[in-house]
């Protein structure tokens, strides 16, 4: 296998970065750089693969091609058409060209993307002596982000956003992305040795997402990529690193995860998805009001994403819901509680103050992570 390293980004929502620079870690890929919603990393050609398998947190990831000034069109064409885009695309390639520009001169996305666009072409034309590109092959969609007169040019290696894991296939109101339920779960205290408490787990995502993290599943085996169709990489490069990643899960677990929401539609949808991603046996879901959960186990961990007012429930019902939350939380002195929201007032409604806090988007909804530390179980 060679050995050369190439740029790539993982993508990810504000606030989560840490979570996915330590996932790359895990991985191997520690040289890093991290601009907001953005980790940089390099890494082998296997990486491509590798990564859309087994990161949890992140959006999706990017081939890096070229990063560069360009604060007129001329610039951007010139510096576009200098890469080596025949490396990646063959001639058959399909690729469509997306932008986004944030604080920079060239703010006129479509005006970028036909820039783009027109070099890429004409490079390729060249380099393969074709009068047209038929764009009926593999698909390589090429992305450019313009953040303050810098351009960054990629390909997207994942396809659908590596939330889309395949097993949520039905959704209840305002469900919580895979990949931030994955961040909510790696940013708690808890392990597969601890109990696990979701009170408003709505159509399940948040306990499916620790019981993969918990058998260490890798996310990313049930479903298939824009890059498994690359002549780059080999079927047998994807076949190793699948059956790599199936042979690393491991059993399900002693006491199942707990599980419950007050609407049994919802709960239904949750043990549907539940099976469709191989964890039903590690999940105990029960229809349940919120102020109802209650557990003699020692040391536990609720993680929950509930009702905000905004897209479900008043905001008359969701302060009573977190002052039962609060009153719940009085019962379970050694566990360590963890709730997102964007009610800005909620320490307040418990009468409690949070041992941390954190600052993460659910989509564009700016929200608080609220971590309220209970004492370490004894070892």
């Amino acid at each position: 296998m060679s050995s050369e390293l190439f740029q790539f980004v993982a993508t990810t929502s504000f606030g989560i970065e840490a979570v996915v620079g330590r996932e790359l870690q895990a991985l191997g890929y520690s040289e890093q750089r991290v601009i907001d919603g953005h980790v940089f990393f390099k890494g082998p050609l296997e990486a491509i693969c590798r990564t859309n398998l087994w990161l949890r947190s992140a959006e999706r990831v990017g081939l890096v091609l070229g990063q560069f000034p360009a604060r007129d069109f001329g610039e951007l064409f010139d510096r576009t058409i200098a890469l080596p885009w025949e490396r990646w695309l063959p001639r058959d390639a399909e690729f469509p060209v997306n932008c986004r520009s944030v604080k920079s001169m060239l703010h006129s996305v479509p005006d970028c993307q036909r820039i783009v666009k027109k070099a890429i072409v004409n490079r390729l034309r060249d380099v393969y002596d074709l009068d047209w590109l038929p764009e009926t092959g593999p698909k390589y969609a090429v992305e450019i982000s313009m953040l303050k007169d810098e351009a960054t040019l990629t390909i997207d290696t994942t396809g659908p956003g590596l939330h889309k894991r395949g097993y949520r296939t039905l959704n209840a109101a305002a469900p919580i992305r895979e990949t931030l339920a994955a961040a909510l779960v790696q940013l708690s205290v808890w392990h597969s040795g601890r109990p696990f408490a979701d009170p408003c787990c709505g159509s399940g995502t948040i306990p499916i997402e620790a019981a993969l993290i918990g058998r260490n599943i890798a996310p990313g085996l049930q479903r298939d990529f824009a890059s498994s169709h690359w002549p780059q990489l080999s079927r047998s490069m994807w076949r190793d690193l699948r059956d790599e990643a199936q042979s690393l899960i491991q059993p399900t677990f002693a006491e199942p995860l707990w599980a419950s929401d007050i609407d049994g539609k919802v709960i239904e949808l949750a043990k549907y998805h539940a099976r469709q991603a191989g964890v039903a046996d590690c999940i105990a879901f029960q229809q349940r009001r919120c102020e109802a959960f209650a557990s003699k186990q020692p040391y536990g961990c609720w993680i929950t994403n509930p009702p905000y007012g905004e897209r479900i429930g008043d905001v008359e019902e969701v302060d009573q819901l977190y002052q039962d939350i609060g009153e719940v939380w009085e019962f379970l002195p050694d566990w360590s509680c963890f709730l997102i929201t964007t009610h800005g007032g909620f320490e307040k409604l418990i009468n409690r103050e949070a041992t941390r806090r954190r600052k993460i988007y659910n989509g564009k909804l700016a929200c608080t992570y609220y971590q309220f530390l209970g004492p370490r179980p004894p070892e």
